[in-house]
């Protein structure tokens, strides 16, 4: 099976859309940056927060805002707070106690949608307790349910399997043998399997290919982002009180409510958070930089880190084959600002392309939007991403646009190269013939 024969750049609005607060209006600015998808979650309690009630508010602000040519995926979230086996109508979501029920609401909105929606994916990163409170088995059940009422009601529509995170295949383990009983088992209920690509972007390589050893459906990216602050040891390694405090551990439930006012952190992981922010000057400018508040500086070095990485993450995925990628996120959650301690927020709040501006629109850019629209504008026309070989010189990475006559490069090392009298160093540069 092929998606389609064009490479697209997308973004995903947030973890939620409309549920927290009214629909705004973020996909003409997502366009606007060269975005060819939109992907964006919604949940059963919003959907039909009464049996038989649906609301789809929501749903027409996304179909009303995307044009013709932006192709739509919805994330759909089974939480419930009168339908599921883990009450709450936010996260995680888990098994429906009638699986017939959920099938209608699916089927409902698949036909209220038209056919404007190409990529349905049933639940976002299965695998993590935070977001899916079930077994693997139960998950292939309630998958193999949202496949046939999907394609029952929009036979041409591609149903995406549920978020793998990277790290399902960094190594052996109950993340890893979840993902593995998940194609095993649900291999005819799902068309595209999703990788989410953070961590080191030089590994990309080696994951795609381990993904398609496994499975022949077409793979996308429907998160990725960097660099993260995982990716710094000697930032992490001062984070010992946080993580003993619980900062890995996953909450009972999050309700719209705790989301709302932004206190979705449990207390005792709140304070360590706290005492570390007392400490910021004396801590390392790599962790520093992904805090609230820190030096101008060392918010300038994270924004031109971020800004590189889009470019760097991005070719090396399309050098790979994928034809999709999806930014995570366009703009934040809510109007306030990101509470600085809730542990989440350390990780993903400044990875968001846009910001607020004083009205209260989307209209901010940060340097990585920026960076995202410049790659989106070389790669108009590409029909592939090749790397292409200098001779001695592993470290150097140079990418043709097939059919551009563009080409980008960087040296992932210390020692400049020149490249056809154009000099790369560690940023990437774009090449024009």
């Amino acid at each position: 099976m092929t998606i389609t024969s064009d490479i697209r750049l997308g973004v995903v609005r947030s973890i939620q859309y409309g549920l927290i607060a009214e629909p705004d209006i973020f996909a003409p600015q997502a366009q606007s940056l060269g975005a060819g998808l939109i992907r964006t979650f919604f949940y059963w309690s919003q959907l039909e927060p009464e049996p038989g009630h649906y609301d789809w508010s929501a749903v027409d602000a996304v179909l009303d805002q995307a044009d013709a040519n932006t192709e739509l995926w919805f994330t759909l979230g089974s939480s419930s707070t009168w339908g599921t086996t883990r009450a709450t109508d936010l996260l995680p979501a888990s098994p429906p106690h009638d699986p017939a029920a959920y099938a209608r609401l699916v089927r409902a909105l698949v036909k209220h949608c038209g056919g404007r929606v190409r990529y349905w994916q049933c639940e976002n990163e299965p695998s993590n307790p935070l977001f899916w409170a079930g077994t693997a088995g139960e998950y292939v059940t309630h998958l193999a349910g949202f496949h046939q009422a999907v394609k029952a009601t929009d036979p041409q529509a591609l149903v995406v399997l549920g978020g793998c995170p990277p790290t399902a295949f960094a190594e052996p383990g109950a993340e890893q043998d979840f993902f593995l009983q998940l194609i095993r088992d649900g291999e005819h209920s799902y068309d595209i399997f999703d990788i989410h690509l953070y961590g080191d972007p030089y590994q990309i390589p080696s994951i795609v290919a381990e993904v398609r050893s496994l499975t022949d459906k077409p793979v996308i990216v429907g998160e990725y982002n960097g660099p993260l602050l995982v990716q710094y040891p000697e930032a992490f390694e001062h984070l010992g009180e946080v993580l003993a405090a619980g900062a890995l551990t996953p909450w009972h439930t999050m309700t719209i409510e705790d989301f709302r006012t932004g206190l979705f952190t449990a207390e005792p992981v709140r304070q360590a958070m706290r005492r570390l922010y007392n400490r910021m000057p004396d801590l390392p400018p790599t962790l520093q930089m992904f805090m609230t508040g820190c030096p101008a500086d060392l918010e300038a070095e994270r924004h031109r880190l971020n800004a590189d990485d889009i470019i760097v993450r991005n070719v090396i995925a399309l050098s790979c084959g994928i034809r999709r990628t999806v930014c995570w996120q366009l703009g934040p959650d809510a109007l306030r600002p990101a509470d600085p301690y809730a542990w989440l927020n350390l990780l993903f709040s400044k990875f968001t392309l846009l910001d607020y501006d004083d009205q209260g629109l989307l209209t901010v850019r940060h340097p990585s939007a920026d960076a995202f629209a410049e790659l989106a504008a070389q790669l108009s026309g590409a029909k592939s991403v090749v790397r292409v070989e200098v001779p001695g010189r592993p470290d150097a990475h140079v990418y043709e646009f097939v059919g551009t006559g563009r080409h980008v490069g960087w040296v992932h090392g210390s020692e400049p190269l020149s490249w056809r009298g154009t000099d790369l160093g560690a940023r990437p540069v774009f090449i024009a013939e």
